[in-house]
């Protein structure tokens, strides 16, 4: 840290050189923060993610029909059932260990009241896997 000098000649002169040590105490004093933070900023979380595998899965939930038509008859996997029939088929395929998929089928001129019965009896059975069927045409 030349401030000044013994030498006459020189004492008006401005000083010429850029003094390092500041800036040098500086950029250590960051370099320790950037070490001490740095792992602080990693926030892993840890979970268990289940194995994939390349095959296809070969069970398929077993699917039960039901459509209504427009004049209000229900058909359970193609036979003719009535709203109680209805009720007691839904409560034994809702018991059985793998629930089936229930496939409603409706025609275009079906009154709504009929579909909401039908899954209002799903629901109140218990069945949760309820698909929709539609004509894409």
């Amino acid at each position: 840290m030349a401030f000044g000098g013994f030498e006459r000649g020189r004492a008006g002169a401005p000083m010429a050189e850029i003094n390092m040590i500041p800036l040098i105490d500086v950029m250590l004093v960051l370099l320790v923060i950037f070490i001490v933070t740095a792992p602080l900023l990693t926030h892993a979380v840890k979970l268990d993610l289940p194995k994939a595998t390349s095959r296809p899965n070969l069970t398929k939930p077993e699917h039960i029909a039901v459509s209504i038509t427009s004049d209000g008859r229900i058909f359970w996997n193609g036979e003719t059932v009535d709203i109680a029939a209805l009720r007691a088929r839904m409560a034994d395929a809702a018991k059985s260990e793998q629930q089936p998929e229930l496939h409603l089928h409706a025609d275009r001129t079906t009154q709504y009241q009929m579909v909401a019965e039908v899954l209002a009896e799903a629901s109140k059975a218990g069945l949760v896997r309820i698909g929709f069927v539609s004509d894409p045409r």
